[in-house]
């Protein structure tokens, strides 16, 4: 039976949840990781772990062949990094690079699925949600270098790709929205000045169930924006925090001009010290916008089903973050 999968960025957060998912529906799974890569939370699970090196197409290639891949999901990628051509090479090149691999293969890798983002389309116009009609501004560096990641899967014609451009992911083992989980329980609920936005979110294991049964879709060379369906107004995860948690949370506006100096200081500080800092001007334009994202057509053309919204998601995170004692 031809069901090898490889997923690349495999000791990341999302791919922990797709290995898993694979592993349930009876794929063999392969996982890219570095050389330093932390897989700790991988033992016991029935995996084999390979290394790429995304510089060099040819050493791909021979890496896919000695395993016999049928099935790519490329999910690894950086969320940080100093500058744009930072960015591009870890994000677009290596992607274009395992592409050329896969090419090279012919007919063996019969699906290659890229977990891209909405970044990728940038904000809400006007209010309106996002959907795969809307011409692409992204508005950060990640952003951009998703979109080229994008671009150059577009030309590959000869592979059988599909794209997926999630929305804000959470659950499990994230890192990011979890810090505002973390501030929540601390009894602080932070904003940066007082706009409105509408926010839209996907459960990392709806996110990962679609990554998976996509590799049995028809359907190719399409690109999916994906989120649970639901729009949020800016104020919905605190508050669905608060009750879960049973705790009454200090809401707090910081004014913009402040945080942008802050976020002018940051910009400083990371050059100087090599470091991309948590806030800096480029992640600025990402949180105060408005994310209202339409998974109209991954419903319509995939059969999109999502099991999670917001408070069941952010219920079963919770859950899972008290008894890993991530937070008390």
């Amino acid at each position: 039976m031809n069901n090898r999968v490889l997923v690349t960025g495999g000791s990341g957060f999302v791919a922990f949840h797709v290995i898993n998912e694979l592993l349930q529906q009876g794929y063999a799974v392969y996982a890219s990781i570095r050389g330093n890569s932390n897989v700790a939370h991988l033992n016991g699970l029935n995996v084999t772990f390979v290394q790429l090196n995304f510089q060099d197409p040819e050493q791909i290639k021979t890496v896919l062949a000695e395993h016999g891949i049928n099935y790519i999901i490329h999910a690894a990628g950086t969320t940080a990094a100093l500058n744009q051509d930072i960015y591009n090479t870890v994000n677009a090149v290596y992607t274009k690079n395992l592409c050329e691999a896969v090419a090279s293969l012919g007919e063996q890798v019969q699906k290659f699925v890229f977990v891209s983002s909405l970044a990728s389309i940038g904000p809400s116009i006007d209010s309106k949600d996002i959907d795969e009609l809307q011409s692409p501004l992204p508005v950060t560096m990640y952003g951009r270098s998703k979109k080229l990641a994008e671009e150059f899967l577009a030309t590959f014609s000869n592979i059988k790709w599909l794209i997926f451009r999630p929305t804000a992911v959470y659950g499990p083992r994230d890192k990011d929205i979890f810090i505002m989980l973390k501030t929540f329980t601390n009894g602080f609920e932070p904003y940066i000045g007082k706009s409105q936005q509408q926010l839209s979110f996907i459960y990392v294991k709806d996110l990962a169930k679609l990554l998976v049964d996509s590799l049995r879709q028809e359907k190719i060379h399409q690109a999916y924006n994906i989120s649970d369906g639901n729009d949020y107004g800016r104020y919905e995860l605190a508050s669905l925090t608060s009750a879960l948690i049973n705790k009454k949370l200090r809401r707090i506006h910081l004014p913009m001009p402040l945080v942008k100096v802050i976020a002018r200081v940051c910009d400083v500080y990371g050059k100087v010290a090599s470091k991309t800092p948590a806030l800096n001007t480029d992640k600025l334009a990402e949180l105060t916008a408005s994310w209202k994202c339409s998974a109209a057509l991954a419903q319509k053309e995939l059969g999109f089903r999502p099991q999670y919204n917001l408070k069941s998601g952010l219920e079963e995170s919770i859950k899972w973050y008290k008894e890993n004692k991530w937070i008390k």
